[in-house]
């Protein structure tokens, strides 16, 4: 993989994660398993519904999470750039190691990790 498309990916990377809340994926919550897909439908559940509170801290886990990877894919960023590749590999690991709680879902970091674990095996 080469540098400027590994940097490409990951500013795609960052932006996705976020937004993680926002743009949500398939999500259930209760005993019904009704769907919550994203921290706006959270908080638009009626204070009465029993898992509301479940969802919107689901959600809320998702916001932070993603921030935290945003950041240190920023990181990545910037160590790629001036052509620092343990750096990047150590902020690239610290972001998919971020992501594994909703691993199957967010699916942003963890491919992203292993494509460049495999090009830098090759190399």
């Amino acid at each position: 993989m080469m540098i400027d498309e590994l940097i490409r990916k990951v500013e795609a990377a960052v932006e996705a994660s976020s937004h993680w809340s926002e743009a949500g994926w398939p999500a259930t919550f209760g005993n019904r398993h009704v769907e919550v897909p994203n921290l706006r439908s959270a908080q638009a559940l009626p204070k009465t519904e029993v898992y509301r509170e479940e969802a919107v801290n689901y959600w809320k886990q998702a916001q932070l999470a993603g921030a935290d990877t945003a950041a240190a894919g920023r990181k990545a960023l910037g160590a790629l750039q001036s052509g620092d590749i343990g750096a990047a590999e150590g902020s690239l690991y610290l972001c998919q190691y971020f992501e594994k709680q909703f691993e199957g879902h967010a699916n942003t970091w963890i491919p992203l990790y292993e494509e460049f674990r495999s090009a830098s095996a090759c190399c």
